[in-house]
């Protein structure tokens, strides 16, 4: 069972369909404030498929997720009393408080760096609106941190990508189950030993 081969081939399908953009735009948007996968998962197989087209990728992921940041940021301001329930029942509620903590001691500084990790760029849209972050210094540190993560891994990929595409093709299947046992491991090791 090639359960990997597979994925990857759709996948690569699916990044070359002519609404991708559609779709890598309204997941970005959507990570933001809410949707748990972060768009690296279609700007990598779409910059990969079509590398002329990255620098246009990035910035449609960039734009589109500073905007839903905004709404996460609106949220946060407006509406935090609507998902604090939910909040608190998900496994998110540490990481807020964690979030709170951080802007602070950092303030803006913080979505500069969320943006640009790999940290749930979620949780600190709707705090920088809960805690009344100024508005314009949270959409530049934004545009910043999350433009240099996605022009990042365009770049890369534009340049690197289709001279790694058949090796990865050719390992897709390794690579796949070597991922899972490492999620795995990491699982057991933060529930159980941390």
């Amino acid at each position: 069972m090639k359960l990997f081969t597979r994925l990857y081939g759709s996948v690569m399908t699916w990044a070359s369909h002519p609404h991708a953009g559609y779709y890598l735009g309204g997941l970005s948007f959507a990570e933001s404030f809410i949707f748990p996968i972060p768009p690296d998962v279609m700007l990598i197989p779409m910059t990969v498929a079509k590398p002329a087209h990255a620098w246009r990728f990035a910035l449609l992921t960039t734009i589109t997720s500073v905007l839903g940041g905004v709404l996460g940021y609106f949220i946060g301001a407006f509406a935090f009393e609507s998902i604090e329930p939910w909040l608190q029942a998900s496994a998110y509620w540490p990481e807020f408080e964690t979030t709170r903590a951080w802007f602070d001691e950092w303030g803006v500084w913080v979505i500069f760096v969320t943006g640009f990790s790999p940290i749930p760029y979620k949780l600190f849209t709707i705090t920088a609106g809960l805690l009344s972050l100024a508005i314009l210094p949270f959409v530049l540190a934004s545009f910043v941190g999350r433009g240099a993560r996605f022009f990042l891994v365009a770049g890369l990929l534009r340049y690197a990508g289709p001279k790694f595409e058949p090796w990865v093709r050719k390992y897709v299947e390794r690579i796949g189950w070597l991922t899972v046992v490492v999620l795995v491991v990491m699982i057991i090791y933060f529930r159980y030993f941390h």
